[in-house]
């Protein structure tokens, strides 16, 4: 009896394994496809995919991070911060939600909060160049508003002037 089982134990196990790969590899297709979406600027499209694909797995972080940049993408941009901030709470480790929401606070010109967004994606991931750029981005940009206020202040004051200049900035 147990000779005859361990077959049918082997068979089971095969059949598992070969179930988790088709769903692994399902989910990756509905990952590239929501992707593809994305690149060709088919929001709709891809939207209803990310929905379909949410109503059945609803705490899935990579399509939770598709749907952000959907409207984020779609100019809805409180919806995109509410589902960043959502995956931020739920997904702490992930680097991704807070680089996109330091992009959503940088638009709205609030470089402290960016700032602060980026700094945790690169605690998260040391290793995210693009969190280090866009960094460099809102540094620039809290560099060149604090010039402008010494100018503002001091308007003869030509080392303000030149500091500007290297950072190919101007004031408003």
């Amino acid at each position: 009896m147990k000779l005859a089982s361990a077959p049918v134990l082997a068979l089971a196990r095969l059949l598992a394994l070969a179930a988790g790969l088709t769903l692994t590899t399902a989910q990756a297709d509905d990952y590239s496809d929501v992707s593809q979406l994305l690149r060709g600027g088919r929001l709709a499209e891809a939207q209803a995919k990310v929905e379909q694909y949410l109503a059945s797995k609803p705490r899935d972080p990579q399509m939770r991070y598709f749907k952000g940049l959907i409207q984020r993408e779609s100019g809805q941009s409180a919806e995109a911060m509410a589902t960043f901030t959502q995956l931020t709470e739920d997904f702490p480790e992930l680097p991704e939600p807070y680089n996109s929401l330091a992009v959503l606070h940088a638009a709205q010109g609030d470089y402290d909060k960016a700032r602060t967004a980026l700094e945790m994606a690169i605690r998260n991931n040391p290793g995210y160049a693009t969190a280090y750029e866009n960094l460099g981005d809102i540094h620039a940009q809290l560099a060149r508003q604090a010039y402008c206020k010494a100018q503002q202040l001091e308007a003869g004051n030509s080392s303000v002037q030149a500091k500007l200049a290297k950072i190919s900035a101007q004031c408003p």
